[in-house]
């Protein structure tokens, strides 16, 4: 199926297994060489194959191999033809060769997503729709697959892709960096982080490894402030579940930016959120929550993206509550009165296009949270999300589907409680707990 709010993105005729990527990049020049393989399988009998992908140039675009196929590049979709149609349920390979000045997407509502030229070197933030300005995809996010990522960049530079590091290989003035996403991850997730960075650790010990990518001048300041990081990943694999990936990276980059984001894998920090101080350490705790529900678990459809931002924001007052802080109902308090005062006049369970990232979707998910373990009760309500987490581990979710396990687990009906904090507009008032 297509999104409902981004309908103009992807294919649903087909399905990918896997992207293979390498990428050549200058960060002097700002020029991008890349070669991209896709795996996929057809759902229908296809004609033609549509992937989205920026204003690049196309050198060569093969299908299973064969000759050069005949192609159409307009309007951020290339569209190929197969010389023959691929029959349904078929596996079936594209291989597109491109080269050109990566340029972010432009957006009115979110501004620029995908990839930025830094002063030195390049980030790549795409939620929900700028992975074409970097390689050629099938943009939605219910389609997920695997990935290869081969970056070659200048040799002072550092790489940090998603996955694992599997092979670095120095040549001449270059070096090629390999990383291997193991776990099905959307378009949207896939990033390159490029920049004069310092390999740290975070975790000195440990199941889940935690490496670092930090501007050399903010490595004390960041030290400090992502020291309680390795017993965050431990509260939230109690209350959560296990992390769900072989390792969980950060990068800061050395220029501003209004939040951090994050990626299957990892996260990144601007500078102004290392103050020495622990004062981004919410922050921190909201883009680690990601990794279980975002990546992990991803979205069917972009309006359940409270799914995704609710529990991110649940998770920064689960962690304040543990660490020490503030209580998450005081923290829910806080947030409501808030709310109170701002227009009501958003339903987060189907917010509409442009409120994807509005700030009352973020702290009305987290109230819903909240409710809800207030009337089932905390035992019952980490039950909820361990097997959430457990049984949609790497597949795609829905907020019926959560609704249905949560109904499980309580003696009461929940459909009142769901339908007023995620359907309707007006405020509701938070439950008390039951005695």
């Amino acid at each position: 199926m297509r999104d409902s709010y981004l309908p103009q993105h992807g294919d649903s005729g087909y399905r990918t297994t896997e992207y293979d990527l390498e990428v050549d990049y200058r960060p002097h020049t700002g020029r991008l060489s890349g070669r991209a393989r896709i795996s996929a399988v057809a759902q229908r009998n296809l004609a033609e194959v549509a992937l989205d992908l920026g204003q690049f140039r196309i050198n060569r675009v093969l299908v299973d191999g064969g000759r050069p196929a005949r192609y159409t590049h307009r309007a951020d979709k290339l569209r190929i033809r197969p010389a023959k149609p691929l029959r349904a349920g078929s596996a079936f390979t594209v291989e597109v060769r491109y080269t050109g000045v990566p340029h972010p997407v432009r957006t009115r509502d979110w501004g620029d997503l995908g990839w930025e030229q830094l002063e030195e070197g390049a980030l790549v933030a795409s939620q929900p729709s700028g992975a074409r300005s970097w390689f050629p995809c099938n943009d939605r996010p219910s389609d997920k697959a695997v990935y290869r990522i081969a970056v070659t960049a200048p040799s002072p530079y550092t790489v940090v892709a998603n996955g694992t590091l599997t092979s670095r290989s120095i040549s001449a003035s270059t070096t090629t960096w390999v990383y291997e996403q193991s776990a099905p991850m959307a378009t949207y997730l896939a990033t390159v982080q490029i920049g004069p960075y310092e390999l740290v650790d975070v975790a000195h010990a440990g199941r889940v490894p935690q490496p670092a990518a930090v501007p050399r001048e903010l490595l004390r300041r960041f030290e400090h402030d992502f020291a309680r990081q390795p017993q965050m990943m431990a509260a939230f694999t109690d209350l959560f579940g296990p992390y769900p990936f072989d390792d969980y990276a950060v990068v800061v980059v050395d220029e501003e930016l209004d939040v951090p984001v994050e990626a299957q894998g990892l996260s990144i920090f601007g500078s102004n959120h290392v103050d020495g101080r622990r004062g981004s350490e919410r922050l921190i705790a909201h883009e680690l929550a990601h990794q279980w529900f975002g990546n992990s678990l991803t979205v069917a459809d972009w309006r359940h993206i409270w799914l995704n931002e609710g529990f991110a924001k649940y998770a920064e007052w689960l962690w304040s509550e543990v660490s020490g802080g503030p209580s998450a109902a005081a923290l829910a308090a806080k947030s409501r009165a808030r709310l109170a005062m701002m227009r009501q006049d958003i339903r987060i369970g189907d917010p509409g296009l442009r409120r994807l990232f509005d700030d009352r979707l973020y702290e009305r998910g987290g109230l819903t949270m909240h409710a809800l373990r207030t009337v089932i009760g905390h035992a019952a309500f980490v039950a909820v999300l361990r097997e959430w987490t457990t049984t949609r581990r790497y597949g795609v979710v829905t907020t019926e589907e959560f609704i249905a396990l949560a109904q499980r687990y309580s003696e009461h009906p929940l459909d009142g409680l769901f339908r007023m904090w995620l359907y309707d507009e007006k405020l509701p008032a938070l439950p008390q707990a039951r005695r």
